[in-house]
């Protein structure tokens, strides 16, 4: 498990155990080689292998939205590079780093998290946008990779979420009293069950993807988004 604050961390574990689960916080910064090699010991000392990684780290940030009183000019450069190192490399680094956790046992099951920003592009979030058309690529990448050189027990896929109110789009889509901002309204009715998606619609598609059920799927961009990218708008 690996949450953006290790005080998070400790606190999901304590509640995993009060309910009679087992579990174990580490926490690394998936940008950074040495911190996730020192994550990885500690796995394999506890546990010895690996069976499942899932690469939910990801954000946007303000310097990497082109807003609608700016044009591509205005891209600040730095927060772009850091907008592509959160999404894109802090996918690739933690793969590196626990696939040989994986190999040891001769199975792994890689999911990624992209987002409907990667196949239909959209106004403002170009960082955004072009870090997860990139695990899209790295997800088929991957998948024929690992099944060709290490065989057909590994598997790579993807979820991608459609719209769901977080506390980092919350004031891009909503004003202050709860309604929707005109982004918000141009979200839902490009929506065709017209809501915004919450939490818990991800975990069948994530169960399923995880489990044996799909043994033979990967390589696939599974969206979960209430119809949005099937929607033509007509």
């Amino acid at each position: 498990m690996n949450i953006s604050e290790e005080s998070s961390a400790i606190y999901l574990v304590s509640e995993i155990h009060a309910a009679g689960g087992k579990a174990w916080g580490y926490f690394a910064d998936v940008t950074d080689e040495d911190s996730l090699a020192k994550v990885a010991q500690v796995i394999e000392a506890q546990h010895g292998h690996l069976d499942i990684l899932i690469n939910s780290a990801g954000g946007n940030m303000p310097g990497a939205v082109i807003r609608p009183d700016q044009n591509f000019l205005d891209l600040d450069t730095a927060a772009l590079r850091k907008v592509m190192d959160l999404n894109y490399l802090g996918t690739v680094l933690p793969i590196k780093a626990l696939l040989p956790l994986m190999l040891k046992k001769g199975k792994g099951n890689i999911l990624n998290i992209s987002s409907m920003a990667a196949s239909r592009p959209m106004t403002r979030v170009m960082g955004y946008a072009s870090a997860k058309a990139a695990i899209d690529n790295l997800t088929k990448f991957l998948s024929v990779e690992l099944a060709h050189k290490h065989g057909p027990k590994f598997r790579v896929n993807a979820i991608a979420p459609g719209f769901f109110l977080t506390e980092q789009n919350r004031t891009l889509l909503t004003e202050s009293d709860g309604s929707l901002t005109q982004r918000g309204n141009q979200i839902i009715s490009h929506t065709p069950m017209n809501r915004f998606g919450d939490p818990e619609d991800l975990l069948g598609a994530l169960q399923w993807l995880c489990s044996d059920a799909s043994a033979f799927v990967t390589g696939t961009i599974i969206a979960v988004d209430g119809g949005f990218s099937a929607y033509s708008g007509v």
